[in-house]
């Protein structure tokens, strides 16, 4: 095998954890300058509704930048250095990688089936609005008639703006109450980003390139996650890669890894610098670093599912139980809720995973983060009431007493 080089499953652990940069996230220089080094970084951060703790999207950028702020990705849209559109779901994107998703927005134009039916007409109609009238949000559209001539209802126009956007046409300039604000792209994209079409073969070699530097080592199914078609193009490249020496293949020591892991050979240093194990660090469920769940629980032994959406007397963890990460291991998961009404966290439900004993030394380090999250959540108290186990609770509530 050409290039081949072996590690050990906690080498292969200890790579994705340093690639991710969730234990060894910097505190040095301009606030928001940190915040878009994560979005770059990451590629990605993908954007929820969800709000019993802070959106997905913020928590994952606080967990690589303790000195985040809610305001931050405003920001950035407004100063043209991110825009949000479409990853492997919605999500805030470096600007710098706008050309990249070129291939997307034309396959879409010319008839990629999404998950929704738009009516041509009202498409139509909707960006001569736009064009007319400058930016609109989906509430702009309601509904002002009964019967059949009623053409601003507000689901249609609703799956004609997103058309539009997904298209390339619209783009969201800024967000009101958590609401897009779209307008044409043409009065919303910088002067200066490259809009040049990149061939599929450079295309692959972008998402190649953004999945191994942000996640350490990747296969074909990895870095083509959730994107319909292109796998085999970028295991081609992937091996048209290995060949000229820019890439390594890994071997895994481990029966239930396959052989067609692949590495750049400079990300190997990673594995020389420490990663702090004493330090724990609470996850959002749609964190780049657990949102391929096979990957997470091939590498991590961790079976987890987001049980949100699974129906309530199914759920076997909580509604939106959050992964920790601690010990180099994800260790625990952890339901819980922010009262904002009385300030207080709510731990409805944790559970330690079995391999976890060290509790004395586990719960100093979830106390110690819990007052972070706590004030990043706006809270002042904690309420706990299930724990897996009995002395990590009545420890955690002689903590917080």
């Amino acid at each position: 095998m050409k290039n081949s080089n072996s590690l050990s499953v906690g080498e292969a652990r200890k790579l994705v954890l340093q690639s991710q940069r969730v234990l060894t996230a910097e505190n040095t220089g301009n606030a928001i300058d940190a915040t878009l080094g994560a979005i770059e970084h990451l590629g990605y951060v993908q954007i929820d509704t969800i709000s019993v703790i802070q959106r997905a999207h913020h928590h994952t950028l606080w967990n690589r930048n303790p000195r985040y702020n809610n305001n931050h990705l405003d920001l950035l849209v407004q100063q043209g250095k991110v825009f949000e559109y479409w990853s492997h779901a919605a999500a805030y994107l470096p600007m710098q990688d706008y050309r990249f998703y070129l291939p997307d927005m034309a396959a879409i134009a010319k008839g990629r089936k999404l998950w929704y039916e738009c009516d041509p007409k009202l498409k139509r109609q909707v960006l001569n609005r736009i064009v007319g009238e400058g930016p609109v949000q989906a509430r702009d559209f309601e509904r002002k008639e009964t019967g059949k001539l009623a053409m601003w209802e507000r689901k249609p126009a609703k799956y004609a703006l997103e058309q539009l956007f997904m298209e390339g046409k619209l783009m969201v300039a800024k967000r009101h109450s958590f609401q897009k604000v779209y307008d044409l792209t043409s009065r919303v994209l910088p002067e200066a980003v490259d809009t040049a079409m990149p061939s599929t073969s450079k295309w692959h070699r972008f998402l190649i390139r953004r999945y191994l530097e942000a996640n350490g080592l990747g296969q074909a199914g990895e870095i083509s996650y959730l994107r319909k078609g292109i796998k085999e193009g970028v295991q081609v490249e992937l091996d048209n890669m290995l060949e000229q020496g820019e890439l390594i293949r890994i071997n895994i020591n481990n029966n239930c890894y396959n052989d067609r892991y692949y590495v750049f050979p400079q990300m190997l240093e990673l594995l020389s610098k420490p990663l702090s194990r004493a330090r724990l660090k609470i996850l959002s469920p749609f964190d780049n670093f657990v949102i391929q769940r096979k990957r997470i629980s091939q590498f991590f032994g961790f079976d987890y599912q987001i049980e949100c959406y699974v129906p309530e007397a199914k759920r076997k963890y909580g509604y939106f139980c959050l992964p920790i990460v601690w010990n180099a291991a994800l260790a625990a998961r952890m339901d819980c809720k922010a009262d904002r009404k009385t300030g207080s966290l709510i731990i409805r439900n944790l559970v330690l995973e079995p391999t976890v004993n060290q509790f004395d030394e586990f719960t100093n380090a979830l106390a110690k983060e819990l007052r972070n999250f706590m004030l990043f959540n706006d809270c002042t108290q904690l309420v706990v009431n299930a724990v897996s186990d009995k002395s990590v609770k009545q420890s955690l509530i002689a903590k917080f007493t």
